[in-house]
């Protein structure tokens, strides 16, 4: 938990403390909104050489550490390698890979050149691959073999692959680095990643290089993350969290990370925490509650973060014994990062409120819109979403019309001191275990089985993973529900959208509840017993 000290710095000098802020924000923002900004230089060069950037650690809990310097030379390489199979600056590269050692070097090699850096979550089904391929023009995939059936149908339509193995080791150990890498500036963009919502596909948020001084904020103010540190965020890096504050974040201020070459188990989790002694923990609350069930002696954290969903007030009060640090709730989204904490730097240290998320983060200011939570763009620095990809009218309803206020679509309130509290999202995104889950992608996974006449998909509470997904399926004539079919049902989803998103629960009923315009009403649903 936050020391005295912690608490009282800033009381004790509150012009000193924001006075530092404004020095810091405006340091981050020179460094990563210049214009001749250069990725590989600000996330690798011109850190020390001999430092650790990255610890990787196999379920066995061997370990290989990967420093600046030996990072530098292998993404050189690669990035030649690369330029000779026609990437250049401004093309898409996606990268379908787990976290091990060549996912950080073909991220460095892609920024090198001023390419852009396409992730895709290892759980996705082949569908869900193809789509963001397509949607972003990539042409070249660089994967694991654990994952290449999956790009198969790609393959045969034009897109090219690099696999990890052999000739991919070969390529980051030989040949010529490139004389120059590229500098795109504050403006240009580091990374395509794709978010959904409740219609429609997903949508392509494109990530500028000055989005740095944002997640820079968030790793120094909200988390914390010292030189001493021994920093662990397990979130995986397919996703916004895991690559804004696991890999890119990390690199921006030159501190080290692991990163787990494993699935979750609150075994493992468990072991990669004592083995390492690690002091500055972030995960989803889903971690933590699977912690609870297991001993977690010899754990002791000075600092332990949660994001991706609403933090439930067990969880906190479990941590400071069992953990050595409160957990602290934190808030944000694919489109900015994270803009809201329960701050964990002494300049920013207070008691948590029960329930709240903090409050805004530097270089934000929030609001509430209605009942939305906003953000306000001409007082908010460290804002760098500019739009979605080719989507101006999905772009058009994030804003007011004046173009002031970001709305984040989440309801909540703010008391008079300036704590933001989460009620509920105003769409019907499920958030399980910390990833965003669209109803939509489960039900068109589901609506393809031939026993399906109609489908809806809501998320319930669990006591584990804060929501799972459940399914209302309608039949179609003559099919029967049986135990064979949900499992046939959770199967069709686990290979057309995705591993983790499958319904836990498949409820068969005589038909949805629907608006006169045909709209099914999900709260109706969300009501219905188990």
């Amino acid at each position: 938990m936050p020391t005295s000290d912690d608490t009282s710095r800033t009381a004790a000098d509150p012009a000193g403390a924001a006075a530092r802020t404004a020095a810091q924000i405006e340091s981050w923002l020179a460094d990563f909104d210049a214009a001749g900004a250069c990725a590989a230089h600000l996330l690798c060069d011109r850190h020390d050489p001999s430092a650790i950037a990255f610890t990787f650690v196999e379920p066995d809990l061997s370990a290989r550490d990967l420093t600046y310097g030996d990072l530098a030379e292998a993404s050189k390489r690669l990035a030649a390698a690369l330029a000779a199979r026609g990437v250049a600056a401004g093309d898409n590269v996606a990268v379908l890979m787990g976290k091990r050692f060549e996912l950080v070097v073909t991220l460095l090699a892609i920024w090198r050149l001023g390419a852009v850096h396409v992730p895709l979550f290892t759980a996705f089904a082949t569908p869900a691959i193809e789509m963001r391929v397509r949607a972003a023009g990539v042409r070249l995939v660089v994967t694991e073999p654990s994952q290449h059936g999956k790009i198969e149908r790609l393959l045969r339509d034009g897109v090219t692959a690099l696999v990890t193995g052999p000739d991919f080791d070969a390529l980051v150990t030989g040949g010529a680095p490139p004389a120059e890498d590229a500098a795109v500036g504050g403006s240009g963009t580091l990374i395509r990643l794709f978010t959904s919502g409740t219609t429609g596909e997903p949508k392509g948020v494109p990530v500028p290089l000055k989005a740095l001084a944002a997640f820079s904020c968030y790793m120094h103010y909200g988390l914390d993350v010292t030189a001493e540190d021994v920093f662990w965020n397990a979130a995986d890096p397919g996703w916004a969290y895991g690559l804004y504050y696991g890999i890119v974040g990390p690199l921006a201020l030159g501190r080290r990370n692991l990163l787990l070459n494993a699935g979750f188990t609150a075994e493992s989790t468990i072991a990669v925490l004592r083995a390492f002694g690690v002091t500055n923990f972030a995960a989803a609350p889903t971690v933590y509650r699977a912690l609870r069930r297991e001993s977690t002696d010899g754990v002791r954290l000075r600092r332990a973060s949660s994001a991706g969903e609403p933090l439930t007030p067990d969880v906190p009060a479990w941590a400071a014994g069992a953990l050595g640090a409160e957990v602290r709730d934190h808030y944000g989204q694919t489109e900015h990062g994270m803009v809201i904490a329960n701050a964990w730097h002494p300049d920013l240290a207070a008691p948590v409120k029960p329930g709240s998320m903090g409050r805004p983060l530097p270089g934000f200011t929030a609001g509430v819109v209605g009942d939305t939570i906003a953000l306000d763009a001409t007082a908010s620095p460290l804002m760098w979403f500019g739009g979605y990809d080719g989507a101006p009218e999905k772009t058009a309803e994030r804003f007011t019309p004046d173009g002031r206020w970001y709305l984040t679509g989440d309801v909540g309130t703010a008391d008079a001191d300036g704590h933001y509290f989460f009620s509920a999202r105003d769409d019907d995104l499920i958030l399980m275990a910390g990833y965003r889950i669209s109803p939509l992608d489960v039900e068109s996974a589901l609506i393809t089985h031939p026993a399906v006449a109609d489908v809806a998909v809501v998320g319930r509470p669990d006591e584990l993973r804060g929501e799972v997904v459940e399914a209302f399926v309608v039949l179609a004539g003559g099919a029967a529900g049986s135990p064979d079919l949900v499992a046939d049902l959770q199967q069709r989803v686990r290979t057309g959208y995705s591993a983790h998103a499958y319904p836990r629960r498949v409820h068969f009923v005589d038909s949805l509840p629907k608006t006169p315009s045909g709209k099914v009403q999900r709260f109706l649903l969300r009501r219905l017993d188990g």
